[in-house]
């Protein structure tokens, strides 16, 4: 498989030099471009049906990339992706992903992959410290980020976590239409599971640090919504109720986060439990994991 690094660094030393008028279409056909299978996969259409559309600008604004209008903000934080050399540490961070998932027989189904570092809202994603990833298409991998003190040292972290799910859909089939929680919960734990195993719990991301208590509740608000599928009505539990509150979604009385949490814990669980690796749960169905972590 190869790797290909997008520079979007540069992408961006151009974009904000550009008349404002034109900037959209620049991130949609040029930035966007090498992402157009992915989001096609996904149903997002690269231009709307109609103006003011869903389509990859809206798309990607909720995901929270970073408005391409947003001149100063941009360019600050252009200078400390340059600072940090993003793309360097994202091609190590990668090339050392798929040589250890190799070593344990485990592939991303794709001839090419292509990965992309782009800059966040870091006010949409406070949640998450000013970064995120989107790894759920095998031969696709997006860094969101905000360059800040918390988050650079997690960036390999983060694309080993974007990564994983690249090894997991290469192997299990995702329904977005007929995910239950049960199955997410354990996509996102093996996901931050693999990420820690690498680069230690202390790089794992906000979304699976939680207290005790909270995290033992989550546990029984979440035991008895396993089964509960689609992907409005599983949001709820994965991202609790401040963002299901943002997005529409039923609130069902958990932290932001719990379902990560929750599935980071249970994957945890199994681990120890059974004796098995990483690389040999990242095979199993969701339900083996669930039943053989004994947390539900």
């Amino acid at each position: 498989m190869n790797l290909h690094i997008e520079d979007t660094l540069q992408h961006y030393e151009k974009l904000f030099t550009m008349v404002e008028s034109k900037r959209e279409n620049f991130f949609r056909y040029t930035m966007m471009r090498p992402f157009e299978r992915m989001w096609n996969i996904i149903n997002v259409p690269m231009v709307a049906t109609q103006p003011g559309g869903y389509d990859v600008i809206m798309a990607s604004k909720m995901l929270g990339f970073l408005d391409g209008k947003e001149t100063s903000i941009g360019q600050a934080g252009l200078e400390k992706l340059k600072q940090i050399d993003i793309n360097h540490i994202a091609e190590k961070s990668t090339l050392h992903c798929i040589d250890v998932m190799a070593k344990a027989g485990l592939e991303v189904k794709a001839d090419t992959l292509h990965f992309g570092a782009y800059l966040a809202d870091p006010q949409k994603l406070a949640y998450t410290k000013g970064y995120t990833g989107f790894g759920g298409i095998p031969g696709y991998i997006q860094l969101i980020i905000y360059p800040n003190d918390y988050n650079i040292p997690k960036i390999p972290s983060i694309i080993a976590h974007e990564f994983h799910h690249n090894v997991r859909f290469s192997y299990f089939d995702w329904d977005h239409g007929n995910v239950t929680v049960g199955d997410y919960i354990i996509i996102e734990g093996l996901a931050e599971s693999f990420a820690s195993a690498l680069y230690g719990k202390e790089m794992s991301g906000p979304w699976v640090n939680f207290d005790e208590e909270d995290l033992m509740y989550s546990i029984e608000v979440i035991r008895q919504a396993l089964d509960i599928k689609g992907f409005a009505e599983v949001s709820s539990y994965m991202f609790g109720d401040d963002i299901a509150k943002e997005q529409g979604y039923h609130p069902v009385g958990l932290s932001y986060a719990a379902g990560y949490a929750v599935g980071y814990h249970t994957v945890q669980e199994f681990l120890k439990k059974t004796g098995a690796t990483i690389y040999e749960a990242t095979r199993l169905s969701s339900a083996e994991i669930i039943k053989d972590s004994k947390v539900f």
